[in-house]
Order: structure tokens, then sequence, then C-alpha cells
């Protein structure tokens, strides 16, 4: 699964681990994180992530 960079606050979403303090479970695509969900270090919506290696 590809992880994705928020590009405010350099947190990168793994969908491995999943963002477990925001309810998001291990091996959730980014695709199927809810679209009200935002960065847990910078507070940005979904939308400032972008597809990193």
């Amino acid at each position: 699964m590809k992880k994705y960079e928020c590009i405010s606050g350099a947190y990168i979403y793994d969908p491995a681990e999943g963002d477990i303090d925001s309810g998001i479970e291990p091996n959730t695509p980014f695709e199927d994180v809810p679209e009200d969900w935002v960065c847990p270090v910078c507070g940005s919506s979904k939308d400032t992530f972008d597809e990193c290696e």
C-alpha cells in the first residue's frame, strides 16, 4: 500500500500502521480514510497529503 505525506506537517500516513489515536485501524488504505480525518501533527485536511515513496 502507498504512503502519503502531509505537505504542511511532514507527517507520513503509513497504511500498515494506520492512525490508532484517530480511530484508523492498521492496514487501512489512504483512500479508505474518512474525508474529515486531519493530519495528527498540524491539523491539515486530507487533501494536503501527497503520495510518497
